[in-house]
């Protein structure tokens, strides 16, 4: 007798781009700027800040006047090269940040808008970051992406290879400042934190987060160290991010708290419901994974401060800097917004730059996270050949409430409801070794350098307690990763969940590079959670009720 499906749900490697091909596109560059500079000097109107060898940093003092809605206002001017910061002294009160240096390996870009002349339109030269896609870019320069042309053929859906020369009409105006305050890489949980010991520099610093401990329902009393590496690992968010947000906002790392709310909600978040530093640490991860995988995804392209005033993001920005911008309008007016984000002193970049050394000289060592023609390795269902399984949510954020729709839920087959003790396996969908098993959680590295922060990373969630596979085990594809569950987070019935990473980024489960397992290809829907797989002319639908229509089998048409 068949089994009736029960419902579920679930709420390194740096590659250096070509040299010859970049080569081609800076001299490609630069034979446009000539001929900008030429017909702009023919009209006497030539500015030396279109120099494609410098990106001018905004006037922070100038920043509010010059980035209203009122059309009349003028773009940001220059500002003085900045000084060093002295790395020894990390208590240092007159930090001076560089807020003007090129974003790593890429050529710099002409964030200084031109004028405009009679029937002329001058466009954005753009080089590609790393994660960009063509959709993405549209919206976020907000044109048509027939707008959009290039020396190199442009990707439609997949990813634009990093430094591809862009040609944009110029169509935005009063807009963010074009200055990238942080890397990509300093914000998720990249290659270069890989030598950075959470716990050590917490000790080090002698400050209040390296006496505080904390009651966690799953791991007990949890230092307060343990906790912001827990954080930092499942958001796959950077923890010196993470520890310069606690110490701007509380002083908890290298001081003390000054008042109360500061010991209740150090992350700045008042509410009751988010108290103490794990929620709150959990609350800042998730609002950066908003910023950022909005950012990269063209679905967030504007910033909303609390007076709800509005303004357009820089099309030019980095998701890294768009992360740090989106977390402090939960805070502040555009006024403040100057002082903590693009300020020479007491800015968040500032700060952590005393607290960690220059964040863009240890991403030009990882930067661009991803490289040319970046492919999914080949991947298998998650469950053995012959069984019936339920593709139960469709494509829904890795971790947390935001970031990226990279997971995909299936639940086993079974004659009853809920969370159900199930004898099915959850198997391997591809080989590499065991570099994190907890609570209910299996994190396998598909590189085996023992790093989840480089190359392909698979994350596998609510495997049961009692069968999880255990940390340093190397697997091959259809190994045993333990049994399905409703363990480790919220659900109304049993399944498994998995994501994938690459150096650190959650890796979104349909375009551009969409999660291909045992030839099914994954698509969005038009909400989290929904979406289908789609295998020739076989489509499954997700369904949180298990209909016939989200049955999948494992089948000997792809070995396992």
């Amino acid at each position: 007798m068949e089994k009736r499906l029960k419902p579920s749900t679930a709420v390194s490697h740096r590659t250096r781009s070509n040299v010859k091909r970049a080569h081609t596109r800076r001299t490609l560059r630069l034979i446009t700027i000539a001929i900008v500079v030429a017909i702009l000097a023919c009209s006497g109107i030539y500015r030396t800040a279109i120099d494609p060898g410098t990106q001018a940093a905004p006037d922070p003092a100038n920043l509010v006047s010059q980035n209203t809605l009122d059309p009349a206002n003028t773009a940001p001017t220059d500002t003085p090269d900045p000084g060093d910061v002295d790395p020894q002294n990390p208590q240092a009160t007159d930090v001076t940040l560089v807020t003007d240096t090129p974003y790593p390996e890429l050529p710099p870009i002409m964030t200084t808008p031109l004028p405009t002349l009679p029937g002329i339109a001058i466009p954005y030269f753009y080089y590609a970051q790393s994660g960009d896609t063509l959709p993405a870019v549209a919206i976020r320069f907000g044109v048509a992406t027939s707008d959009i042309t290039s020396p190199d053929p442009i990707p439609a859906t997949g990813l634009i290879n990093p430094n591809q020369l862009l040609n944009i009409p110029r169509r935005l105006q009063n807009t963010t400042p074009s200055t990238r305050v942080m890397p990509d890489s300093e914000v998720i949980y990249s290659p270069s934190a890989i030598d950075f010991d959470t716990q050590t520099y917490i000790h080090n610093s002698n400050g209040y987060l390296s006496t505080y401990s904390e009651y966690l329902g799953s791991t007990g009393n949890t230092s307060g160290s343990e906790i912001v590496q827990r954080v930092a690992s499942e958001y796959s968010v950077n923890p010196r991010l993470l520890l310069a947000l606690l110490e701007i906002k509380s002083h908890w790392v290298l001081g003390q708290p000054a008042a109360q709310a500061d010991n209740d909600y150090p992350l700045g978040l008042v509410d009751p419901s988010q108290k103490l530093l794990e929620p709150q640490l959990a609350w800042a991860a998730d609002t950066l994974c908003q910023g950022y995988y909005g950012w990269r995804e063209g679905r967030l392209i504007e910033l909303t401060f609390p007076d709800k005033t509005k303004l357009r993001l820089a099309p030019d920005l980095n998701a890294g800097s768009v992360a740090l911008l989106y977390f402090f309008t939960q805070f502040d007016n555009l006024a403040q917004l100057t002082t903590d984000v693009y300020a020479t002193s007491g800015s968040l970049p500032a700060l952590e730059e005393s607290m960690f050394g220059s964040p863009w000289m240890r991403a030009e060592n990882v930067e661009p996270l991803f490289p040319n023609d970046l492919a999914q390795p080949v991947m298998n269902l998650p469950f053995a050949n012959g069984q019936l399984w339920s593709f139960s949510n469709g494509p829904h954020p890795a971790w947390g409430l935001a970031g990226p729709h990279a997971a995909l839920d299936f639940a086993p087959s079974s004659d009853q409801h809920g969370c159900v003790k199930s004898d099915f396996w959850v198997l391997a969908i591809a080989p590499g070794v065991v570099v994190r098993s907890e609570i209910a959680d299996v994190i396998v590295d598909l590189d085996g350098d023992g790093y989840e922060s480089t190359g392909w990373d698979i994350l596998y969630q609510h495997i049961s307690a009692a069968s999880r596979i255990p940390a340093g085990t190397r697997v091959a594809v259809g190994d045993k990763i333990g049994h399905p569950s409703c363990e480790g987070g919220p659900a109304t019935g049993t399944h498994t969940h998995i994501a994938r990473k690459y150096n650190g980024e959650w890796i979104e489960a349909g375009d551009p590079l969409p999660f291909v397992l045992s030839g099914w290809t994954a698509h969005l829907g038009d909400k989290p959670l929904e979406g289908s797989l789609t295998r020739g002319d076989d489509t499954v639908i997700a369904s949180v009720l298990s209909m016939p229509s989200s049955y999948i089998y494992g089948d000997d048409k792809y070995p396992q």
